[in-house]
């Protein structure tokens, strides 16, 4: 399935539009990795752990949108858009959605 930020697919008409889809994925934050990210903060460099996690939520979150659309009886997603929030009490959950048209090329 072509999924893309880009509302056409070049040399790929769009034969019909299948409307909107998303895909949200919530992860909770761990109370060590925090630790060693914040360590990590005070001496340099980039937090590994936080970037795993946030690369595995985008990637679930565009699968459930891939998932969508294949139920619609799609096979491409154009105009995907990535949004991450910070949610929960204390900031303590992060979420990714992804959302984008639906259609059938």
């Amino acid at each position: 399935m072509i999924v893309t930020t880009t509302h056409t697919i070049e040399g790929r008409p769009i034969r019909e539009y299948l409307g909107i889809v998303t895909g949200e994925v919530i992860v909770g934050a761990n109370l060590f990795r925090d630790l060693f990210a914040n360590i990590r903060d005070i001496v340099g460099g980039r937090s590994g752990s936080y970037e795993r996690i946030l690369g595995e939520a985008r990637e679930k979150a565009i699968q459930e949108l891939q998932a969508e659309c294949g139920s619609r009886g799609g096979n491409a997603v154009v105009g995907i858009d990535l949004d991450y929030e910070v949610i929960g009490q204390k900031g303590s959950m992060l979420m990714v959605s992804a959302s984008g048209t639906a259609v059938r090329i």
